[in-house]
């Protein structure tokens, strides 16, 4: 059935203050369903479940005493695992994914990531995922663009400085059989370019015996994934990245690998986990399950079918965003406008894009946006769109487009952005 925004514009109350919300990329709307489950959840946490009667000989009866905490500690590691199409007891938590990505290579350093090693990065990652995982290897700060020799030879993918993608062909070179550990992201979250990460795993998997970590959190509210497709050993997803909790989750393929990981104090989960955040994880993989409108069957095949119909919708008004900022002549479109760009990214876009206006700095362009009732972002520091060179035009201002966003938005987006040139 066909894509429902008015729909999905209904399960978020903030939308109807006036404003035009196309910063999806830093603070997602946050649907009504998720806000009052964190609510609920954070009163009853500490609430003690009464066990339910329980009939028959095969029945088992809830044990006595658990908090309603708990609870919600299962039900998210539940709600990843049918997100990525994982098992739950794969699934690790955290607040951030930041904090997972360090947690899994300082797992690996005992056992796997011995001098002599190497590890791939690439420089489209997020600028915190990248820092933490050259912290998390042993490398003391920046690295050139061929990579470092030290206890860990830790070398750099680099996307291409016209379009922001990472040509997969490139880690035939970088990738040998001393590479214990490849990190790459699933797509850019300000130049929208997605990366190949099948094709990458499959070269990783042919030249090495290494581990190929993604972040998947841009694709994973947008298109439908899992470790049958990508072909990766494990990857991270932030919540927060499509109006979520503040939680983060790291999950492996299989349980098989924990054999061969030694985690700082015995666990990848440090520290305590807000059981009243974990309360709105699970409410929030069901809402991306409901944007598919009647479907029916488990929440993984309906996350299944609402993912694809999202990604369309998306894809299409990406697609007008990308036309409308193409035909204002004084609007430079990061990846997209230029010479340098020979053709889109093979493995395509998803709805974020970063622009800049010649001679107007990306603050004013950002305030002409305000004032219009339009709210951008203006970009923070970035190693792919300074590399790009969006910082010496001035600074960059992003959108991101949200499953609620619609066409209308774009063209007073192109309105508010017209009248500076």
């Amino acid at each position: 059935m066909p894509y429902d925004v008015a729909f999905t514009r209904g399960l978020y109350s903030s939308l109807s203050d006036g404003w035009i919300y196309l910063n999806g990329q830093s603070a997602p709307q946050i649907p009504e369903k998720v806000s009052s489950a964190v609510a609920t959840a954070f009163r009853t946490s500490a609430q003690i479940v009464d066990p339910e009667p329980v009939s028959g000989s095969h029945s088992r009866a809830l044990q006595q005493g658990l908090l309603a905490g708990s609870h919600h500690v299962v039900s998210a590691r539940k709600a990843i695992a049918d997100l990525v199409g994982a098992r739950p007891d794969c699934v690790f938590l955290g607040p951030n994914r930041e904090s997972m990505v360090a947690s899994f290579i300082r797992a690996m350093r005992r056992r796997v990531m011995r001098p002599g090693a190497g590890a791939v990065l690439t420089s489209s990652l997020s600028s915190s995922v990248y820092d933490v995982a050259l912290d998390a290897v042993g490398v003391q700060g920046g690295i050139g663009a061929q990579g470092v020799q030290g206890p860990v030879d830790v070398r750099v993918a680099l996307a291409d400085l016209g379009s922001g993608y990472v040509d997969e062909h490139q880690f035939t070179d970088l990738v040998d059989g001393s590479t214990r550990l490849v990190v790459i992201p699933a797509a850019h979250s300000l130049v929208g370019t997605v990366t190949d990460v099948p094709a990458i795993a499959e070269i990783v998997r042919s030249k090495s015996r290494a581990w190929t970590l993604v972040d998947a959190s841009m694709l994973a509210p947008y298109r439908p994934i899992s470790f049958e497709t990508l072909g990766v050993d494990a990857l991270v997803v932030d919540c927060a990245a499509f109006g979520g909790p503040q939680v983060a989750a790291l999950v492996l393929r299989d349980t098989s690998m924990l054999q061969r990981l030694e985690p700082v104090g015995g666990s990848l989960e440090h520290g305590a986990l807000s059981s009243g955040l974990l309360g709105g994880v699970s409410a929030m993989v069901d809402h991306l399950a409901s944007l598919g409108g009647e479907l029916v069957g488990t929440r993984r095949r309906r996350l299944a079918g609402a993912l694809e119909a999202t990604a369309t919708y998306v894809d299409e008004l990406n697609e007008q965003l990308l036309f409308a900022l193409q035909n204002l002549s004084h609007v430079h479109v990061v990846g997209v406008s230029g010479d340098a760009v020979d053709s889109p990214p093979p493995a395509g876009r998803i709805g974020r894009v970063s622009f800049v206006v010649p001679g107007v700095d990306a603050d004013t362009v950002h305030r002409r946006l305000l004032n219009n009732g339009v709210v951008t972002e203006v970009n923070p520091p970035d190693r792919l769109l300074e590399a790009m060179g969006a910082q010496e035009a001035g600074g960059s201002v992003s959108v991101g487009l949200a499953p609620y966003n619609t066409a209308a938005d774009i063209t007073a987006l192109a309105r508010a952005l017209a009248s500076l040139g």
